[in-house]
């Protein structure tokens, strides 16, 4: 009999997304289902997901879930998609302009892991893991535990809890318990959901599922520290003998230079030359004179502070005095996004900042760059990196969590090394290994191998599946 898994996440690729949890869900599936594993997925049926995903869309039944007082339904619904999919709706929690940030999140999503149990009772599928991710399903580890064991059909489940990103972890008012229908007085203790006298949903995913994964080794032994804990690194170390770092993978059949159809021209690792007609096309449509000697190096990120934008602003002066162009795409914090607008005014033939996200210009990018920067203060994991190698687009990270199990120094005497890094947080620790990136850039011979290198570099996620897998089959086995 094959494995049984429902993997329940707040976003989806190419459905709903925001960031990295929902790439990771839209391809983990996939590679589980290919290996035998009968996997299904579930996600909140938001206001925003486009019509044009919504093809095929078939309402299949409804419940009642109750939180305290409260009683809403859930409408559940099916999805065109290769793994079976489906969303949980209630327009009065989902049919809003964004998918986070609002005052009632706790309800929201206490109402969403209520939903992602109880509508196994209406779909015939009772699973031997529950696959939940971040603070948003995390709820569920804890029902699975307290209330749904006591239900015949629901004992045997055991559930897996991955952290994406410890930092965001669904901090709300102690009433929260209260309303989740759990005792105040046993529940809101230092070794239970209690956290600076708030409730914390991630604490519950920490402490009640039976295994727990993140996504690269290096961030799983970051988090047990303070530095990086963000004040769960005890409960982390509590539970060290059930945490595993499992680095993300992407889907290279999406993200093929070879065949993709959202670039300028196609190439490969054995055919290289339509990498410099990226190059020249995407410096045409940015509006930068095209230079085919001058490196163009580029940022797709969220502009926070996690993503290390405060280095690269700091360095750019020192940086846009070298004969390179700069190009910038991604939305985040507003000082942020005016201060590369204010750079591409007054570096207009070195600098395109697009304040924006768009996913066809992204691969463009990925494709017409030779360097991307990714000088992040900490990474769970990181896809960025990934994605421009696929492209063979040169790294340049800083030594934290995913990037140092994805990026190697390039080594010139050896000639071994993916890209290039630096260790400390701070902007001589990035301008030094940028000009690393820019001696080797100007011996085209060593420029070759170290493109080379990162085009033929594989984090597919068929590893990353068999990881998975052994996980499943150690916590259902005990």
């Amino acid at each position: 009999m094959s494995l049984k898994v429902l993997i329940v996440s707040s976003e989806v690729a190419p459905f709903a997304k925001s960031g990295g949890l929902g790439d990771v869900v839209g391809s983990l599936p996939k590679a589980l289902q290919e290996k035998g594993v009968d996997v299904r997925i579930v996600f909140p049926k938001y206001r925003t997901i486009k019509n044009q995903f919504l093809n095929g869309c078939q309402y299949l039944s409804s419940f009642d879930v109750t939180l305290d007082w409260r009683k809403q339904k859930a409408d559940i619904f099916t999805l065109n998609n290769s793994v079976p999919t489906y969303m949980i709706g209630n327009d009065y929690y989902f049919g809003r302009a964004g998918f986070y940030g609002y005052e009632d999140d706790n309800e929201r999503f206490a109402f969403f892991s209520k939903a992602a149990i109880e509508f196994l009772d209406y779909i015939d599928f009772i699973p031997d893991v529950i696959h939940c991710n971040d603070w948003q399903s995390a709820p569920i580890c804890l029902y699975i535990k307290d209330r749904y064991s006591k239900i015949k059909y629901f004992s045997n489940i055991k559930t897996l809890f991955t952290i994406h990103n410890l930092q965001y972890q669904g901090i709300f008012q102690k009433e929260t318990l209260s309303m989740m229908e759990l005792d105040e007085n046993y529940y809101f203790t230092n070794d239970k959901l209690e956290f600076y006298n708030c409730v914390n949903f991630m604490k519950a995913g920490l402490l009640y599922s039976d295994a727990i994964s993140t996504v690269s080794k290096t961030y799983a032994n970051e988090i047990q520290t303070p530095q990086y804990g963000y004040g769960l690194d005890g409960c982390l170390r509590c539970r060290n003998k059930d945490l595993y770092g499992i680095v993300n993978g992407i889907d290279y059949e999406q993200n093929n230079p070879a065949n993709s159809k959202k670039i300028y021209a196609n190439f490969s690792p054995n055919n290289m030359s339509g990498k410099a007609i990226n190059k020249r096309e995407l410096q045409k449509e940015l509006g930068l004179p095209q230079n085919e000697n001058t490196p163009v190096i580029s940022v797709i990120s969220r502009l926070v502070d996690q993503k290390g934008i405060d280095l690269i602003l700091q360095a750019t002066h020192e940086l846009l005095n070298k004969d390179i162009q700069l190009v910038v795409l991604g939305t985040g914090d507003y000082h942020y996004e005016n201060a590369f607008k204010h750079l591409d005014y007054i570096y207009k033939d070195k600098v395109s900042a697009n304040i924006l996200f768009d996913d066809t210009l992204a691969q463009k990018i990925y494709a017409g760059s030779d360097m991307f920067l990714m000088p992040s203060l900490f990474e769970p994991c990181g896809l960025g990196q990934l994605f421009s190698m696929s492209y063979g687009t040169v790294p340049i990270t800083r030594t934290t969590g995913g990037l140092v199990d994805t990026v190697q120094h390039f080594n010139k005497e050896t000639t071994k090394g993916n890209g290039f890094q630096f260790q400390d947080y701070d902007a001589n620790g990035l301008m030094w290994a940028i000009n690393q990136a820019l001696e080797v850039y100007y011996d085209k011979p060593l420029w070759e191998k170290v493109v080379q290198n990162a085009i033929n570099t594989n984090f597919s996620w068929a590893n990353s599946a068999d990881e998975y897998i052994k996980i499943y089959k150690k916590i259902t086995s005990k």
